[in-house]
């Protein structure tokens, strides 16, 4: 398809490209939380301002304009059940644009398309998704698709006491586990920022690795939910946020995060591509866990590696219900996708295009489908970056476990929100200055000139 991301040279790249910079649960960021002002500044000007209707403003983000008949497969998508879990988020959209406490430009138009869908089923649900919303390609500066990985809620057995087969304990958040700035979050933990604890002379420390932890840093504070037996399922449960556990007595206790560490995440897989362990081209979790189980000694050191350790709570969901996300709503297999929260709102639409391998027979088919941003996770960081939710239990974890593709990334924008009317306030760049004619005889000084003041003379001119 030939690309129409827009230029310089129009205004209304103003609304779609910017180039500051941005600061990755499922797959382990450091960013301001989404309802803070944070001024950003770049090459194009300072950040809109919150009170303007627009324009949209991500950092190293691209946006094209497409039309409907651009998306393949966009017809022949199940476009009735991506609407009922576009609906499953649409009170909370609207919750949180009444409570005032998120300035993004999408919140408020997507509210208002919400209180919409809530009002009943379209009679066409294409047509309601084509009537309120407007298609824009999405992707990070420099970067040609965006990338796409799975994630699913682990099933494992479990003991609610220490036994010879079960020894491998699951934690809920400690009492001393402050965030980066010394206090106890007013809501949940969150997944970015860092984490802290008070030391022995009452100063502020980093929180204990994975290693200090799993070498028993919080030994006797009484916070295990549970014991497992294999570190290699407690490693795959924190990557993935949630899992169920089903007890010697039948009985099943469902966890999801309460927090971490605030130590860095590191992805062992790719240190296992980077040491030459695992062919990039197989790597999946089914082969992490195959090397593991061969390697027992080294695979201690490999779990080390990665920093960052996970904490959870017991829900209360009935088993009927997925995992909820970071919306705090049930998920939908195939529907729910994990974004990036502090660009994306919750709620928001994504068509995503893609060749995933969802078939175990081998080989790639093509993923056309409507997607509802109801997560985050540490690991997911960037505009066109996303983790889809596939359900519970083994088999929607080796479909998971596969994917690590390439994708295109269409952001659904509600029409209300115009990119074009909203860039035609932001300004230009400044016109580059003109360069100096040089005469002959400074040429011919610049050649008998010392290295030094050949390099900067001709740079110093351009800017007189």
């Amino acid at each position: 398809m030939p690309s129409r991301a827009l230029t310089c040279s129009l205004p209304l790249v103003l609304t779609l490209t910017t180039v500051a910079g941005a600061a990755g649960l499922t797959s382990g960021h450091l960013v301001a939380p989404p309802h803070q002002s944070v001024p950003r500044l770049n090459k194009l000007g300072p950040a809109p301002s919150a009170r303007q209707q627009g324009p949209l403003w991500f950092p190293d983000t691209v946006l094209e304009p497409l039309a409907w008949s651009d998306l393949e497969g966009w017809r022949d998508d199940n476009h009735t059940e991506a609407f009922a879990t576009f609906v499953v988020s649409c009170r909370a959209v609207v919750g949180r644009a009444r409570a005032n406490v998120d300035a993004r430009p999408i919140l408020a138009p997507l509210a208002d398309t919400c209180r919409k869908a809530l009002n009943g089923p379209p009679r066409h649900a294409r047509a309601f998704f084509e009537e309120n919303f407007r298609p824009l390609r999405i992707t990070k500066l420099g970067d040609r698709a965006g990338f796409l990985t799975g994630y699913y809620e682990p099933m494992v057995e479990g003991s609610r006491f220490p036994t010879r087969e079960f020894t491998v304990p699951i934690y809920r958040q400690p009492s001393d586990l402050l965030t980066a700035s010394g206090d106890r979050s007013p809501q949940k933990f969150p997944n970015s920022g860092g984490a802290t604890r008070r030391g022995s002379n009452g100063s502020l420390v980093p929180y204990y690795t994975r290693a200090e932890i799993e070498d028993g840093a919080l030994d006797g504070q009484h916070l295990e939910i549970c014991w497992i037996r294999d570190p290699v399922d407690l490693l795959f449960i924190q990557i993935q946020g949630s899992a169920r556990v089903r007890l010697e007595d039948g009985t099943t206790v469902r966890i999801n995060y309460d927090g971490y560490n605030g130590q860095p995440y590191t992805a062992v897989g790719r240190l296992l591509i980077e040491r030459g362990e695992v062919p990039r081209e197989q790597m999946s979790m089914e082969r992490i866990r195959a090397w593991m189980n061969a390697h027992p000694d080294e695979a201690k050191a490999l779990r080390d590696e990665n920093r960052s350790y996970v904490f959870f709570r017991i829900i209360g969901l009935s088993g009927n219900e997925e995992a909820r996300g970071a919306q705090g709503l049930p998920l939908t297999p195939g529907r729910s996708i994990a974004v990036d929260d502090a660009l994306h709102v919750y709620g928001t639409p994504f068509f995503i295009q893609a060749a995933l391998p969802l078939s175990q027979s081998g080989g790639n088919s093509a993923f056309h489908r409507l997607m509802i941003a109801q997560d985050t996770g540490s690991a997911i960081v960037g505009p066109a970056r996303a983790d889809i939710f596939f359900g519970a239990g083994d088999e929607a974890g080796k479909i998971a476990g596969r994917l690590r593709h390439p994708a295109e990334f269409t952001l659904l924008v509600p029409r209300s929100l115009d990119p074009v009317i909203a860039g035609s306030a932001m300004p230009l760049p400044p016109p580059r200055p003109r360069p100096i004619a040089q005469d002959p005889h400074r040429q011919r000084f610049e050649k008998k000139s010392p290295p030094r003041t050949r390099f900067f003379r001709p740079i110093q001119a351009r800017w007189r």
